[in-house]
């Protein structure tokens, strides 16, 4: 996790991020579309996604049992970035960011993860944390072998889920 300091209307605060790399073998293109496609996200993160990836403004809605959350597509990059604002899900999630930065090496597309913006380092955010790096590998598996591990299949880590 990464903390840094903002400065808002003249006021200080420290934020927490999420940080995860991840190096995928697999052309960009095809992590992108994973990152971008309801057909992707829904076999890496959350079997029940829908909604609009691949257009700023869109907003995709992922369902985890009876709970869920909604991603705004602030910003797309063809097979280099996407950043969404969460916009309706757990209240410490709300107005945070989750930004995806793809670079090319060889023949591995390396994922910089981060969740940004969290206000203080609460319990459910070191559940989160580990539950990204927990869908990061299932994005993984999902693009190099056609396979993923979304939701509700994806690996339980503690009571919360």
């Amino acid at each position: 996790m990464n903390q840094m300091t903002y400065i808002q209307h003249g006021k200080k605060f420290d934020m927490v991020d999420i940080l995860h790399r991840v190096a995928i073998k697999s052309p960009a293109a095809e992590v992108y579309s994973a990152l971008t496609s309801v057909e992707g996200l829904s076999g890496w993160w959350a079997s029940d996604t829908t909604g609009k990836g691949d257009d700023i403004g869109g907003v995709v809605q992922f369902r985890f049992g009876p709970g869920g959350i909604d991603m705004k597509v602030v910003e797309l990059d063809a097979d280099k970035r996407v950043l969404w604002e969460v916009v309706d899900g757990p209240e410490e999630w709300i107005g945070t960011h989750v930004e995806w930065a793809l670079a090319v090496e060889d023949e591995y597309t390396t994922v910089m993860f981060r969740h940004l913006g969290w206000k203080e380092p609460v319990d459910f955010m070191h559940h989160c944390s580990t539950k990204w790096a927990v869908f990061l590998l299932s994005l993984k598996s999902l693009v190099e072998t056609g396979t993923g591990a979304p939701d509700p299949r994806d690996v339980k880590i503690d009571t919360w889920n």
